[in-house]
């Protein structure tokens, strides 16, 4: 079949790159996708617009499309192809507002008996600053809207509340995404990416993961889209790989099937796994990014038959296949990110990186006539796995040292969390 891939960050490279790998697969497109991608598969201009996406898969006879990042989903873009009968994986826009608004997230979470943190919702400056009164310190504030993984800000006083919550307000943190803010109780235990395929009434359960969002090591600094990511079985016992099936997931989907917008396609539950149990941190509506890149690492078979079932409501024979070793995943930055992030920077050592066994999934780059350089905040995401995490994780960063630009900074801890599990 032919697959389109729609997004143009590290998420997609990964997706594509497996996708390329699948027999059931005879040719992969991205729209607009990036250089690295570019090697692999045929890059399709986009203007960004839901009537661009449908041209571009109806154009290209694409068998099924598959959506990366959370802005077409929110806008729409499912339900936009399924009026033109074209086969997506992705969910409707009313099941897609649980990543688009935090608000409605938690509101739907306390309608459907989902475990989370307590909470209040605010419209105004006034209301969250008497909302602070409720919570204790660390408090946890969050943009209502899309924020690019920058709208949580974990405040350990009442002036930083504040002052943020204003900032928040003003649209100086994050733009007309805070307009609206969650006041939210800080969590304690460890965070779990856990994602589900969906078809609207089945799950398949993909291995879990774990992201680590602040900028530098041992969780300090401000949060980022993420900063790397491992996919590692250990994380989750079975019994709590059950437990977030049985508490979070498939509460879910009876919710928004009896909201009259059963969920399809990727179902991503940020988790803390706190001595009471798991409770939701946050629910994307999509592959996370980066923890895309090990789980498409550890992909064995047909990737795409799956897909494929989740888009035509017929996942409860499908399987996905997953290898033993663990993978992960270090992203490379560019100067000044999570801020605003240098660019031009010339990469190299790329080739010399992959040389080691890793793969460089591209994000934030872009190609020139003098070669590779920096075009945005997170550029490149190095992967590669072994037997065992802590191979994994020297495999990784060996693949990294041979990586050069100016400013590069990138976490030197990914994935050591977990190697007490071993």
């Amino acid at each position: 079949m032919k697959v389109l891939v729609i997004g143009a960050g590290g998420r997609e490279h990964a997706l594509v790159w497996r996708l390329s790998r699948c027999a059931s697969v005879s040719e992969v497109f991205a729209t607009p996708g990036n250089p690295g991608i570019a090697q692999i598969a045929t890059c399709l201009p986009s203007d960004g617009s839901l009537a661009s996406y449908r041209a571009t898969a109806a154009n290209l006879g694409a068998d099924l499309t598959v959506v990366g990042p959370e802005a077409p989903l929110v806008a729409g873009v499912v339900d936009d192809f399924r009026a033109a009968g074209l086969a997506i994986v992705g969910p409707p826009a009313a099941a897609a507002q649980l990543e688009g608004s935090k608000v409605f997230a938690k509101d739907f979470m306390r309608r459907a008996g989902i475990p989370t943190a307590a909470y209040h919702s605010a419209n105004d400056l006034a209301a969250a600053l008497a909302a602070l009164d409720e919570h204790h310190f660390p408090v946890v504030l969050k943009a209502d809207g899309l924020a690019a993984g920058k709208g949580v800000v974990i405040c350990q006083n009442r002036p930083q509340a504040e002052s943020t919550l204003a900032d928040l307000f003003s649209g100086a943190l994050v733009g007309p995404a805070g307009a609206r803010v969650v006041i939210e109780e800080y969590l304690v235990g460890e965070e779990v990416s856990f994602i589900v395929l969906c078809d609207g009434a089945n799950v398949l359960p993909l291995p879990p993961t774990q992201d680590h969002k602040a900028v530098y090591d041992g969780d300090q600094g401000p949060n980022t889209g993420g900063m790397g990511a491992y996919c590692d079985s250990r994380i989750l016992t079975p019994s709590q790989t059950t437990e977030v099936l049985e508490t979070v997931i498939r509460p879910v989907m009876a919710g928004m099937a009896d909201a009259g917008a059963p969920f399809t396609g990727f179902l991503y539950a940020g988790l803390m796994m706190t001595a009471h149990g798991p409770k939701v941190l946050e629910f994307n509506v999509r592959l996370g990014d980066p923890e895309t890149q090990p789980l498409m690492y550890s992909v064995e078979g047909d990737f795409a038959l799956a897909l494929q079932a989740a888009a035509t409501g017929d996942l409860a024979g499908a399987k996905a296949d997953w290898a033993a070793n663990p993978s992960v995943c270090v992203v490379m930055a560019a100067e000044g990110y999570p801020g605003t992030p240098a660019s031009g920077d010339r990469i190299t050592g790329i080739p010399e990186s992959e040389a080691t066994g890793a793969t460089v999934f591209h994000a934030g780059v872009r190609q020139t006539e003098s070669g590779l350089v920096t075009a945005g905040g997170r550029g490149l995401g190095v992967t590669a796995s072994a037997p065992t995490l802590a191979e994994s994780i020297d495999k990784t960063y060996a693949a990294v040292s041979r990586i050069q630009f100016r400013g590069a900074h990138f976490r030197t801890d990914i994935g050591r969390k977990g190697l007490p599990r071993w």
